[in-house]
């Protein structure tokens, strides 16, 4: 059973899946101080001095009105934090948008690929599997050019 399990994760899917996973989390943290210090500001800013981290719903008022978010903690006052959730909006908006460029730009990668390998395909003693990979890439370089 070691043997399999060593197997599994050597499998290049696995590693390729653990290697997406951290550069994953460390781009949530850049995109988190991204909204969190450039963008939310402004636009709290212009929605007169608002600081989205802050606003809250006091859902019981019996042990008193808290005057901010960790107040509300500190007196266990239950609330309802809306601004964080708006936050967390505009990060998954802005990861979303960047995932989205990333397919984007690699479907047409496949796209001119797949182009590049039928034009490698035509020319005389070649053909797209032949492993020639300079040649390959020589071709490609030329087709763009040629695109230009």
């Amino acid at each position: 059973m070691l043997k399999e399990f060593k197997d599994f994760i050597a499998r290049g899917n696995v590693v390729d899946l653990a290697v997406a996973v951290i550069i994953g989390a460390a781009f949530g943290k850049i995109i988190t101080s991204l909204v969190d210090g450039i963008i939310m500001p402004p636009i709290g800013l212009l929605l007169g001095k608002v600081d989205f981290a802050s606003l809250f719903y006091v859902l019981n008022h019996a042990k008193g009105d808290p005057v901010s978010m960790a107040d509300a903690k500190a007196k266990g006052i239950p609330v309802i934090a809306y601004g964080a959730f708006i936050n967390d909006i505009v990060n998954f908006l802005i990861v979303a948008f960047v995932i989205f460029l990333i397919v984007k730009a690699m479907n047409s990668r496949k796209k001119r690929g797949r182009s590049d390998d039928q034009r490698l395909s035509l020319l005389p003693g070649r053909h797209p599997d032949s492993g020639d990979a300079l040649f390959g890439l020589l071709c490609g370089i030329a087709g763009r050019l040629a695109r230009a």
